[in-house]
């Protein structure tokens, strides 16, 4: 069993709508058309699904257009890769492992219909699902398919996730159920990521066997240059290749401070899409990529 890296050729990709009015508000649309604007672009590489609201259907597939499926199932907030399955490949059969989900630690609520999306959407797409008693977040892990796995200290260990599980027990989890028989424990997400407590998919991603891309800070002023530094010391440890991205782009949008790490791409077939947020050093970054 193995889990797949997100390298490795997709089937499909499949999107939540924005949802969440709490956290949308008054740039739901702007956000609509931000989400169908990814939708489309990605259905140029491989097969998109998005999942709406009951209701909210019609809306999306007026934004997304014919070349986006789109399928009605409830949910509460639009992070599929937190709320939704983690495949795996046991056997030759794709398994759907339901892992269980808490709204990022108990921030965000309602969750009753995101509690259900994996199942929902494995039992819409027909897939073998295999229920999981531990909070995982997608986006908290990488795999290199074939040997590693990757999160960080900062959301794993946190006590919002799993209280009664120490350290060793979820790793013992995470190699049983996920069939990567060795687990590299970052230190830190990025400084700024409260909303999922440092998840690993702004510091961190696997884009081959054994080999990872790695965020780093360039600036030597700011308070993640030293922290991810101390990722880059922990990740050396162990029998991988390393790149880096150097420069950690932070705007202020709506008021906010906001990280936009360049790391935070999505693999799809043939291409990758990534964030960016028009900083000086965006071609650079993007050639690099």
């Amino acid at each position: 069993m193995k889990m797949p890296g997100e390298f490795a050729r997709h089937e499909r990709t499949v999107i939540c709508w924005p949802t969440r009015l709490s956290v949308y508000g008054e740039h739901i649309s702007e956000a609509r058309a931000a989400h169908a604007a990814l939708a489309r672009t990605i259905s140029g590489f491989e097969p998109v699904t998005m999942i709406a609201n009951p209701g909210d259907g019609d809306d999306a597939r007026e934004r997304c257009g014919s070349t986006v499926d789109v399928v009605e199932i409830p949910i509460d907030d639009s992070w599929f890769r937190d709320s939704g399955p983690i495949y795996v490949v046991d056997g030759g059969r794709r398994v759907a492992t339901n892992w269980a989900f808490n709204g990022w630690g108990g921030k965000f609520s309602p969750i009753d219909a995101d509690v259900e999306v994996a199942r929902r959407w494995a039992a819409h797409a027909g897939h073998e699902v295999r229920d999981i008693d531990m909070v995982l977040e997608g986006g908290s892990i990488t795999s290199d398919g074939e040997r590693f796995l990757a999160t960080t200290e900062q959301c794993l260990l946190n006590p919002n996730r799993n209280p009664s599980m120490s350290k060793a027990a979820i790793e013992t989890k995470l190699v049983a159920e996920l069939g990567m028989p060795e687990v590299i424990w970052l230190p830190h997400g990025l400084s700024l990521d409260e909303d999922t407590d440092g998840h690993v998919d702004n510091v961190a991603i696997f884009v081959a066997p054994g080999v990872m891309v790695m965020q780093e800070c360039a600036d030597r002023s700011l308070v993640d240059h030293e922290r991810l530094v101390e990722n880059r010391r922990v990740a050396e440890r162990f029998d991988i290749t390393i790149r880096e991205i150097p420069v950690l782009p932070t705007i202020t949008y709506h008021g906010e401070r906001v990280q936009v790490p360049y790391l935070n791409f999505y693999l799809v077939n043939g291409g990758a899409i990534v964030p960016v947020c028009g900083h000086p050093d965006d071609d650079e970054m993007l050639a690099l990529l």
